[in-house]
């Protein structure tokens, strides 16, 4: 599984702490920036790239931060197939994960602490996705609502 990542300026730092845990766990990812702190750059940009790669690759994830998580999660959820998620709690990770097939978690900067950010990582990562009927059917309705809009 290939792991996406990317953060505007206000996620930059924790953006950074991710990418290490992400190495330290030999995940295969690609940082997609910011690759240097920058206080004028936008959220877009970054969600833009990381979302058009998940969207292509249909096994691979990506994690996205920005200050509140909002814009982030906005723009990723413009793309067909994407199935992003401001992250609160590992719990609700794992039942995004496991109920959702949630394969972009977004982590609101400003509003997670580094352990919290960690075990969500963890969570999002670990967690199987339920093949189950009901959950199967819930993802066909949302394509369906993407091939007509």
């Amino acid at each position: 599984m290939k792991i996406f990542i990317g953060s505007d300026h206000r996620g930059y730092e924790l953006k950074e702490k991710i990418a290490t845990w992400l190495f330290d766990m030999n995940y295969d990812f690609e940082d997609l920036g910011a690759l240097h702190f920058d206080p004028d750059d936008d959220y877009s940009k970054y969600a833009e790239m990381v979302s058009s790669m998940v969207a292509k690759r249909p096994h691979s994830r990506g994690v996205l931060l920005c200050g509140s998580g909002v814009g982030v999660e906005v723009v990723a959820n413009k793309f067909d197939g994407i199935r992003a998620a401001i992250g609160k709690s590992v719990l609700q990770v794992k039942a995004g994960r496991r109920d959702d097939d949630m394969n972009i978690l977004v982590i609101a900067s400003d509003y997670t602490t580094e352990k919290e950010a960690k075990g969500m990582l963890i969570a999002f990562l670990e967690t199987k996705y339920e093949e189950n009927a009901r959950h199967e059917r819930r993802l066909d309705e949302i394509e369906k609502l993407e091939a007509n809009n």
